[in-house]
């Protein structure tokens, strides 16, 4: 097989399937118990919490634990919503968020709030002055992406975060940084940002664990989840400690020899885009700069037959997010790309796993589907 769908998610190194398992099986108590074998739990789950918020660059004590990067997404708006609800209700976001963002902040526009959708230009990008223009006494939160999960434009988070400061604005800085840990620089506490959201599939560890990074100054954060007073009494319920182990397993195992990971990463990108735009009718879609994903354009042919038939050949690229599940892409309506460009879009990550070899098969398939569709070119 050739995974060439790391944005989507990423498989879990053997490591951190074994650790899991030694959880599941050998440390399986409950980290309120009080016994030893609660103990152990309890002591597992905090130095997991530590190896973590090493790697984001904060203590621990700032970081806390949920079930997904939407979780924390949800959590981080609606409380920074409620923690300016004296303020006012406007919120300032892309229009190219991840629907965990956007679909919340849906929900909160049909309850009174008033939210501003933020343009990219042809290549994806969002500016500093667009934030600027848009920022009000009443803002109460700006919510911005790290990475864009389907062009993999960087965004200027930290340019925002000093920006509020300068303008003394009483917003919260919110960062969905599912697609940027460990893959771009993601440091919100030499930024200045407020909150910031994290997964942990995305970097090879298991689904069903996420986390959300809270700033010091948020003293009266409003809880997720009211209950039995876990996380410090912010997210109650029995921790998964296995997936939360495996968090931080993963998390070891990415930053070992990190930077050499992403120059790899990154070369790959390069290599994947240059061949591929020899294929007459291929054309690259936006500027994005981080290491990890590509976005190009087979003009005219759509690309979930592209990613259906490539996918029968053990292939595996998307046809834009993998969460959109057929649906036409809000970031490239967003971006105004023409409807034949914005169609035939096949998003292509990679991962520290990846080979040329995976990036072979590709150009192999994508160009005998091609020479079928367009004989003539």
């Amino acid at each position: 097989m050739h995974y060439l769908d790391y944005a989507a998610t990423t498989p879990i190194p053997q490591a951190v399937a074994d650790e899991m398992y030694h959880v599941l099986t050998e440390q399986f108590g409950n980290p309120s118990a009080q016994y030893p074998l609660g103990y152990a739990a309890r002591t597992l789950v905090e130095d997991s919490r530590s190896i973590i918020a090493d790697a984001l660059g904060c203590e621990g004590k700032n970081l806390f634990f949920t079930s997904c990067g939407t979780e924390s997404n949800n959590w981080a708006i609606r409380s920074a919503v409620w923690h300016g609800r004296r303020i006012g209700r406007h919120i300032i976001t892309t229009a190219v968020e991840h629907s965990a963002v956007l679909e919340p902040l849906r929900t909160l526009a049909q309850e009174g709030c008033e939210v501003t959708r933020l343009r990219p230009d042809r290549d994806g990008s969002i500016t500093v002055k667009q934030v600027a223009d848009a920022l009000r006494e009443d803002t109460v939160l700006v919510s911005m992406m790290l990475v864009n999960n389907e062009t993999g434009c960087v965004f200027p988070v930290a340019e925002v975060a000093q920006l509020l400061k300068e303008q003394k604005s009483s917003a919260l800085l919110h960062c969905d940084a599912v697609q940027g840990f460990l893959k771009v620089p993601c440091d919100p506490v030499r930024w200045g940002v407020d909150l910031m959201s994290l997964s942990a599939h995305k970097v090879g560890g298991p689904k069903g664990i996420g986390a959300l990074y809270v700033a010091d100054s948020l003293k009266n954060f409003r809880p997720l989840l009211p209950g039995g007073g876990q996380e410090r009494g912010f997210r109650s319920g029995t921790e998964a400690t296995a997936q939360i182990a495996g968090f931080a397993k993963a998390v070891e195992l990415r930053r070992k020899n990190l930077g050499e990971k992403l120059e790899r990463m990154a070369a790959l990108k390069t290599y994947c885009r240059e061949r591929l735009l020899t294929i007459p009718g291929m054309e690259p879609v936006g500027s994005g700069t981080a290491p990890h994903i590509l976005s190009l354009s087979l003009v005219g042919y759509p690309s979930a037959n592209i990613v259906t038939e490539l996918g029968a050949q053990d292939i595996c690229i998307s046809a834009g997010s993998a969460c959109h599940k057929g649906k036409p892409s809000h970031v490239f309506a967003a971006m105004g790309l023409p409807k034949r460009v914005a169609a035939g879009t096949i998003r292509i990550s990679f991962g520290p796993e990846t080979t040329e070899a995976d990036i072979d098969a590709l150009y192999e398939a994508l160009k005998e589907h091609q020479a079928r569709r367009f004989p003539m070119l």
